[in-house]
């Protein structure tokens, strides 16, 4: 997997933020994806992850899903000019 291009981490809760690179219509398009993801230690000491959330989990995802949203929408360079609308009609 490659680097993510930002983290937010808000607590426990790390959002990482990609690039994909996709060829479409022969032009060459980046597109943003967002993975969450909960750190937590396990019974034997050792870091886990799951992207399950428990009730206090909740605003601390919210909060830094919407920080990688402002990241994406406000001052992402390829996406500067381009409606959130667009960024999202593209995922799809």
């Amino acid at each position: 997997m490659s680097k993510p291009k930002e983290v937010i981490r808000v607590g426990a809760v790390n959002v990482s933020i990609f690039e994909n690179t996709v060829l479409k219509d022969g032009k060459i398009l980046t597109i943003p994806k967002v993975v969450f993801q909960v750190r937590y230690k396990d019974k034997q000491g050792q870091w886990q992850s799951t992207s399950s959330l428990s009730v206090n989990d909740i605003p601390k995802a919210i909060n830094a899903l919407q920080k990688a949203y402002q990241i994406l929408t406000e001052k992402g360079p390829k996406n500067a000019d381009m409606p959130s609308e667009e960024i999202a009609n593209q995922e799809q």
